[in-house]
């Protein structure tokens, strides 16, 4: 399983998160401790806003540990906003196209998680992607076609119905495949403004997802990135959280707005 950041707040210069805590977005690229396995080594990326509407992206082949070009971008680019993210491949191949984040115009998307048997039905999952949208189609993931998909059930209006509704129809394309894996979800999605983060499994069994809030800054994080333990939140089951300009962070019921997604 992959691991990942997700930071909203005043600026701060990326390395804060990526490389100078203990347990540090770097160091849990290859010592991760809440995940099936500890490496996380099959590429990386950056994804952050600054003066203009689309973000900046940097993704790499290499392992986050053994890339200069990593830390030195993190030492020199100060955000608001911005994803981190270290890949645990799972399938697809290890290629550039594939690390995560994923950008599409202004928004942005990373994953943890699985479609189970995704290569039987790959092909019917990619089907849902809107025409205007299967341009943005890089590489070859799940979590890539899961973000693109939700475009046509309204992600630029409403993304947790959006998200509900997409994670619905994947559910019942793989149901009707007889895929028996399950379908886990763990996500962040912005659109440069507003932070949503996901956590919700087809079983219940979501992979790990925490949060910290200090002042006015949000971090979201697959597994905490000190011994703080008292400062991390856990993400409930089945739920999401909302950070929208101007107001208070909110956490969501995931698996209500499933049941009554279309």
């Amino acid at each position: 399983m992959c691991r990942w950041i997700a930071y909203k707040g005043h600026p701060i210069f990326l390395e804060t998160l990526v490389a100078a805590p203990e347990r540090s977005l770097i160091a849990q690229s290859l010592h991760a401790s809440e995940a099936p396995s500890p490496i996380n080594g099959d590429g990386f990326g950056l994804g952050w806003y600054g003066e203009r509407p689309e973000p900046g992206h940097y993704r790499e082949l290499r392992p986050a540990w053994s890339d200069e070009n990593l830390r030195s971008i993190c030492a020199q680019v100060r955000s608001g906003l911005f994803f981190a993210h270290v890949r645990a491949a799972t399938g697809a191949p290890s290629t550039r196209s594939n690390c995560h984040p994923f950008v599409h115009g202004r928004r942005m998307f990373m994953h943890n998680g699985q479609v189970g048997g995704f290569a039987h039905v790959k092909r019917r999952i990619e089907a849902l992607i809107p025409d205007e949208h299967y341009g943005g189609r890089m590489g070859g993931t799940d979590s890539e076609a899961i973000f693109l998909a939700a475009f046509g059930a309204g992600l630029a209006h409403e993304p947790i119905a959006a998200m509900a509704c997409t994670l619905k129809r994947v559910g019942a394309v793989m149901q009707d495949a007889g895929v028996a894996e399950p379908l886990r979800f763990t996500s962040a999605l912005t659109d440069g403004e507003t932070l949503w983060a996901f956590r919700w499994a087809s079983d219940g069994q979501a992979p790990s997802l925490y949060y910290r809030t200090t002042g006015d800054a949000l971090v979201v994080v697959s597994e905490p990135l000190d011994g703080e333990q008292g400062c991390w939140r856990e993400v409930p089951q089945g739920c999401a959280l909302v950070a929208a300009p101007g107001r208070a962070l909110e956490v969501r019921c995931m698996n209500a707005a499933i049941r009554q997604a279309a």
